[in-house]
């Protein structure tokens, strides 16, 4: 089963990424404006197609809501959590599902931790310390 992480964004760019249940990547989808939403990228790049067609299903964050809509529920490709809402709070079986998917995930977003830490360009890359600066003449 593939999980698509939670959609990265560094320096106003997002992306989608595949990833299996040990959280190392399969495959990462290109470069989008930051401000693009995660079911938006997921459609561009015919998320559920690609998993249909590869026998594959994913767990996915709130964002992922609706991308998956197939006319019969036990089809579903793409599965996300319950979302609750101020006039209408989860039930105790959808907390423990939410919990179960957020556990399934949990690798997931480790792995995408270490990706977006390891990412070659300069705005996403951890700075490293300036050297130190001397005000004046150092004396020994």
């Amino acid at each position: 089963m593939a999980v698509p992480a939670r959609a990265g964004r560094c320096a106003s760019y997002a992306f989608l990424a595949l990833t299996d249940e040990q959280g190392r990547l399969i495959w990462i989808s290109a470069a989008r404006p930051g401000r693009t939403h995660d079911a938006t990228a997921a459609r561009h790049d015919h998320i559920v197609q690609h998993l249909k067609a590869a026998g594959l299903g994913a767990l996915a964050d709130l964002g992922f809501l609706g991308v998956d809509k197939p006319s019969d529920p036990d089809d579903l490709v793409i599965i996300t959590g319950y979302k609750a809402t101020r006039y209408r709070k989860l039930t105790a079986g959808q907390k423990t599902a939410n919990k179960v998917i957020a556990a399934g995930r949990a690798p997931v977003e480790h792995g995408f931790a270490h990706l977006r830490t390891g990412v070659s360009s300069p705005s996403c890359a951890p700075t490293p310390p300036a050297p130190p600066t001397c005000c004046g003449p150092c004396s020994s």
